[in-house]
């Protein structure tokens, strides 16, 4: 059934999205014993439970004919759900490994690639006051990149793994939690696989799973979906280029908490490559406050 488009309930939806995705880090700092790759298996595995369970609950009349009627819709979200994962696999890495920085500037290059995603795959158009906050954080973005003195290979993974999986979410036309429910029910045999021929895998040990850490992993099924569903809902209310400037909200909060929590090292030059991004993200919030104020 096709929605019509809320620009109120896509911003209310976009900006939860984002602050939830800001604090996720303190979640993977707290099963920081368990690899990266168990994580994510416990991602998906618990994701696709509580995604099955919610889908019994909220229905969505004929999603599954409409899928079964279109498969090729199923090796589209077959390519969004490896997308995501490969995202989420080297955030997780990313954030335990002292690299949270990178992490958070991976995420502030991601509306600038959501911006020529935009333009190029949507034909969508930006406003002058638009395109000079695309400028400022693109000053940003490349004072950064010059900063590290070789191809940050953390923040161009995230950016781009996030922003095509954003990209094919938004033109799929399969409703948000649907969508999420197949693409990770599409992991689940690989998260399977993994854990059968790792039977020593430290999440299969008895007292790992007698203990605290356990229900850690189990809440890493709402801590994956709400947040999902909450972008994959907004990017159906809002243009593509506004959903990107959103996201400089999360890495805004990764990075608080990479320098404030966990004492990460920012060099007055990152700081000053940052401040051109939160001026783009200035001048494109007056943009937007305009164009409301003028609705």
């Amino acid at each position: 059934m096709h929605t019509a488009v809320n620009p109120r309930r896509g911003y209310i939806l976009g900006l939860s999205a984002y602050f939830m995705w800001g604090f996720l880090p303190l979640f993977f700092k707290a099963v920081q014993s368990v690899s990266p790759v168990e994580i994510i298996i416990h991602r998906v595995l618990w994701a696709a439970l509580l995604g099955t369970a919610l889908l019994l609950v909220w229905k969505h009349p004929g999603w599954w004919l409409e899928l079964r009627e279109n498969p090729r819709r199923l090796a589209v979200l077959a390519l969004s759900g490896s997308l995501i994962a490969c995202n989420w696999l080297i955030y997780v890495w990313a954030v335990n490994n002292g690299r949270m920085l990178e992490a958070s500037l991976g995420y502030y290059i991601n509306p600038l690639i959501n911006v020529l995603l935009g333009l190029l795959a949507l034909g969508e158009r930006l406003r002058r006051l638009q395109w000079l906050a695309v400028a400022l954080a693109a000053v940003g973005v490349a004072q950064q990149v010059w900063q590290v003195g070789s191809l940050p290979w953390v923040s161009l993974t995230l950016a781009l793994t996030f922003g095509f999986y954003g990209l094919i979410r938004k033109r799929a036309p399969v409703a948000a939690l649907p969508g999420l429910v197949i693409e990770t029910w599409l992991l689940v045999p690989l998260a399977l696989g993994w854990l059968l021929l790792h039977p020593d895998a430290g999440t299969l040990q008895p007292t790992f799973i007698a203990s605290s850490q356990m229900l850690w992993l189990v809440a890493a099924g709402p801590i994956t979906l709400v947040p999902l569903l909450c972008f994959n809902a907004a990017a159906r209310h809002l243009p593509y280029t506004t959903l990107g400037f959103l996201q400089y909200i999360a890495p805004t909060l990764v990075l608080i908490l990479a320098v404030g929590v966990f004492h990460e090292k920012l060099a007055p030059a990152t700081l000053t490559a940052f401040g051109f991004i939160w001026g783009g993200l200035v001048v494109y919030s007056v943009d937007i406050w305009q164009q409301m104020r003028k609705r």
